[in-house]
């Protein structure tokens, strides 16, 4: 089992394409970790190589029945296994060290109240939805009104100039591990950090979040959905305005009473 999931990670980042536009925050230090990892190294080391704020050990460290979260926030050791999900949640680490240190300070003292159950209580619910499929966002007004709206044609048609002014940053380790391999319908949970006209630069954008993230900012969850491969200038096939008329992906307004489609 040791070896397929060794061959397999090998594969996945092999196949990885750094120069697609949602891993430009990523793309440094994702190449040098990817580039230890395919010459033999764990991923763990590849990892700690980097200078993280805390240390990535292997999952073997995660005693029989521990919960992941308390045991980061413990020991301030990451369990980490031998493959892509686990290698992303790496690089966001080092990448947003600040907001991953506060989504699992916040998960930690869910753990603490409440207990561990089969279900997550409505904040670890959006903790966990955040560290996995978040994307960060500061964008003019406008743009954000039509987004929350599901105005798919004003967002991304009507609007479109409006994107040079929008920072769209991808966060989730999960929704970048889907991203590898792209389809149309991968959709995002946007966290708005900021209504703005401006962008600024990652680790301020980090260090913006962490400090917003709160229960009060999380529960009931904040987010908007958003078709990532819709965002002008990452997909190709988006430049044509009949991309957003697929009403599978980009999904209308549900009317109040509808209850929700399932995906």
């Amino acid at each position: 089992m040791k070896l397929i999931a060794f061959t397999s990670l090998h594969a996945q980042l092999h196949s990885l394409d750094w120069r697609a536009a949602w891993w430009q925050p990523w793309r440094t230090v994702g190449q040098r970790v990817a580039q230890r990892v395919l010459a033999g190294q764990r991923v763990c080391d590849a990892l700690n190589a980097e200078h993280p704020p805390l240390q990535f050990v292997p999952q073997t460290a995660l005693p029989d029945g521990a919960a992941y979260e308390q045991f980061i926030f413990q020991q301030q050791q990451v369990p980490t296994r031998e493959n892509l999900h686990d290698l992303l949640n790496g690089l966001a680490w080092l990448v947003f060290p600040h907001t991953k240190t506060r989504l699992n300070a916040l998960q930690n003292a869910a753990i603490q109240s409440d207990g561990i159950h089969t279900t997550r209580g409505a904040l670890r619910d959006a903790l966990t939805l955040f560290d996995e499929n978040a994307a960060l966002w500061l964008a003019p007004s406008a743009l954000v009104q039509a987004l929350r709206d599901k105005q798919w044609q004003s967002a991304f048609v009507d609007l479109r100039p409006l994107w040079q002014q929008a920072q769209p940053v991808l966060f989730g380790h999960a929704l970048l591990e889907k991203l590898v391999t792209p389809y149309k319908s991968i959709t995002s949970h946007v966290y708005v950090a900021q209504e703005a006209t401006q962008s600024i630069a990652i680790k301020d954008l980090d260090a913006l979040v962490a400090q917003q993230l709160c229960c009060a900012a999380l529960v009931p969850k904040p987010f908007i959905p958003l078709p990532v491969l819709g965002v002008p200038g990452w997909w190709a096939a988006n430049e044509d305005a009949p991309f957003y008329d697929d009403t599978q992906v980009f999904r209308p307004l549900r009317a109040a009473g509808v209850p929700c489609a399932t995906r």
